[in-house]
């Protein structure tokens, strides 16, 4: 979001901080469509303009060419339309048995790990950033995935009972 007035800097005895203006120039918005490889911490992830089904399939075809030729890849999706959009049965009808999908009910994507990574995200490189142009938010993104691919952090599920059973 570009600004429409510079910030201001510190002034010693008013503000120790950088002061910004509240208004910006917005220059749209993108959709990040990823994986997040629950035993590796790996996110794979495409920046796109829209999410739209050629956008979601080009996501697939990426994972395809990732991951084993004869592993069957079980992803969790939320309910969004480009996930069972003609084009997109399309493409799964070439690829027989490769993509299990599982879908998370609805209103509970908290249950999709890969949604933990985008508030990571969010919470991180993407917060309180000002740009210049879309295509210095989509460099952020990619930069920011790379970064966070430098350290992944496998997940690894746990259930209230699993913690009393340690602790007994």
């Amino acid at each position: 979001m570009g600004l429409r007035a510079p910030d201001l800097p510190p002034v010693a005895g008013q503000y120790a901080q950088l002061a910004r203006d509240y208004d910006y120039v917005r220059y749209g918005t993108l959709s990040i469509l990823a994986a997040l490889d629950l035993h590796t911490g790996e996110i794979i992830a495409n920046v796109e303009s829209r999410h739209r089904s050629r956008a979601f399939i080009a996501l697939l075809q990426r994972l395809d060419t990732h991951y084993p030729p004869d592993a069957s890849l079980r992803i969790i999706l939320d309910h969004h339309s480009s996930h069972t959009a003609k084009e997109t049965r399309a493409y799964l009808a070439t690829r027989p048995g490769r993509f299990q999908y599982v879908h998370t009910p609805v209103h509970a994507s908290w249950l999709n790990l890969v949604e933990v990574a985008f508030s990571k995200m969010s919470r991180t490189f993407l917060r309180h950033i000002r740009v210049d142009s879309l295509e210095d938010v989509r460099r952020r993104i990619r930069q920011g995935i790379d970064a966070m691919n430098q350290v992944p952090v496998p997940f690894r599920w746990k259930s209230f009972g699993d913690n009393m059973a340690n602790n007994m």
